[in-house]
């Protein structure tokens, strides 16, 4: 005998009412297998959604840092825009900070124009510096207030006086460009 007939005839040989019992419990059994099956599904779907999330997330990270980098960089470019006069200029600038030497000659530059941006250009020479002094000249050149870009800088320690140096720069000063409209 094969073991369908056997299960058949085990089936038939029940009462009815056990039959119907089996009947419901196997109903039941194939509602669990059913909901089971369509559950794992759904929670893998959940995980390949979760691990393309975490992908993107990777990516935008670093991207993140980046913005927030350039963002803070642009804020600061921007609170030292504010702080500009419109009578500024290098040469005042220089003469601000204080820091003299034994001579000072600033010759003006033809500025670049950039987008947004006019450049007021000087080149600065200052002699008989103590290299505290052009320290402490570029260092407030560097982070102070106004939007300055030193494009060229040259120090030289003087032959007869080791302790004193020149400092040669061409020192360009931001600013917007006339008629612009502010945000």
């Amino acid at each position: 005998m094969k073991p369908l007939e056997i299960i058949l005839e085990k089936w038939q040989s029940l009462d009815s009412r056990v039959r119907l019992w089996c009947g419901y419990a196997l109903i039941v059994l194939l509602a669990a297998a059913v909901g089971w099956s369509a559950l794992s599904v759904r929670v893998q779907a959940l995980e390949k959604k979760r691990a393309a999330r975490e992908t993107v997330l990777k990516e935008l990270l670093p991207l993140k840092i980046s913005y927030q980098s350039a963002r803070q960089s642009s804020d600061q470019l921007s609170g030292r825009m504010a702080t500009l006069r419109p009578d500024d200029s290098p040469a005042k600038i220089i003469e601000d900070i204080g820091i003299k030497g034994k001579s000072i000659k600033i010759i003006p530059l033809k500025g670049e124009e950039r987008s947004g941006f006019t450049e007021d250009a000087a080149d600065i020479r200052i002699d008989g510096l103590t290299l505290n002094e052009a320290t402490n000249l570029l260092y407030r050149l560097e982070k102070g207030s106004r939007p300055l870009i030193i494009k060229k800088c040259n120090l030289r320690v003087r032959f007869e006086d080791p302790s004193r140096c020149d400092l040669s720069l061409i020192l360009a000063l931001l600013k917007p460009v006339p008629g612009q409209v502010k945000p």
